[in-house]
């Protein structure tokens, strides 16, 4: 990653020595890494490890601290460790310092925040991943200079972030923006709370669920990316219900906050050429008011280090 300004960057930061470590828990994988005061990713230091529905919280945890572990043997002898961020899927408990990620259904009240502290002789921060996806846009990538701006992950969720009037906006529980769990669909009595959600309409492994449902038989999200390219019109229509959905909840988020950018992220919005062409349409044919069309629809502006950068950016706030 090309190192830009940070806006918090101080004289102090000169030297490059201020580093902190960034870690980032999803429904698939922990990332931890070190990461500079002005944004920058040190490659050599990343480590990362499996999570998934699978494994328990034991092993999850286990996973956290072998990769914060590894990430911190990377230290320069001339570093000095300022602080160390955390980005997790949510649910988070930002006053208890734990997690219990909604695709990680055997994580319930994940101790993270205990777990790092263990680890660093520095302040530890924990905020939702989206909420440091928003940071890292606003600090370093394609939301730069916005006002009110939304940052999204579509990956194996759906996550969301938001900067109002220039400040992240967390709320009490630090779970603002968590956009994956809005509704978009109605549901019966009988159905769990979340059918007809964001997440469960366009994520990653929801279109490979809904595919199948039609008839196709692939089974990841890889294989649904080469049927989109080869014209089959099951991974079609699969692709474009994802990223209708996703056009749908931008109109609906822009039209409450009157945004000036939404930033995409996450490796499904990766699944098609034109899935942001497909996510800016949605949203144009979504949107009543002329003021929510004014809305940017962005990839994002940096190279997949976002969540870390994030983290990062978290702490160094």
């Amino acid at each position: 990653m090309t190192a830009v300004q940070h806006p918090l960057r101080d004289d102090a930061d000169a030297d490059g020595d201020r580093v902190v470590l960034a870690v980032d828990l999803g429904g698939t994988k922990v990332e931890a890494g070190l990461v500079t005061a002005d944004g920058d990713v040190r490659t050599e230091s990343v480590h990362r490890a499996p999570t998934g529905r699978e494994r328990s919280a034991d092993e999850i945890l286990d996973a956290v601290g072998r990769v914060a572990a590894s990430a911190l043997s990377a230290r320069r002898t001339s570093d000095r460790l300022v602080g160390a961020g955390i980005g997790s899927a949510g649910p988070v408990d930002l006053v208890a310092g734990t997690a219990s990620p909604l695709n990680l259904p055997a994580a319930e009240g994940l101790p993270l925040v205990t777990l790092v502290r263990g680890l660093v002789d520095a302040p530890v921060r924990l905020a939702l991943d989206g909420t440091c996806i928003a940071l890292a846009e606003h600090a370093f990538g394609a939301a730069r200079g916005a006002r009110n701006a939304l940052a999204m992950v579509v990956s194996t969720g759906v996550g969301g972030g938001l900067i109002i009037d220039g400040m992240p906006v967390t709320g009490v529980s630090g779970n603002a923006g968590h956009l994956g769990q809005t509704r978009l669909r109605g549901r019966s009595e009988s159905e769990p709370a979340t059918v007809g959600t964001l997440e469960a309409i366009a994520s990653g492994p929801s279109s490979v669920v809904w595919a199948r449902s039609q008839g196709w038989h692939g089974d990841t999200g890889e294989a649904l990316a080469e049927a989109y390219g080869a014209g089959d019109p099951i991974a079609v229509a699969a692709v474009r219900r994802s990223a209708g959905a996703v056009g749908e909840a931008i109109a609906s988020t822009s039209t409450l906050l009157d945004l000036d950018v939404a930033v995409i992220a996450g490796g499904f919005a990766a699944v098609a050429p034109d899935y942001l062409d497909l996510v800016r349409a949605s949203a144009d044919a979504s949107t009543v008011f002329s003021y929510a069309k004014r809305v940017r629809i962005v990839a994002s502006g940096l190279d997949g280090r976002g969540p870390l950068v994030g983290a990062a950016a978290l702490a160094l706030r």
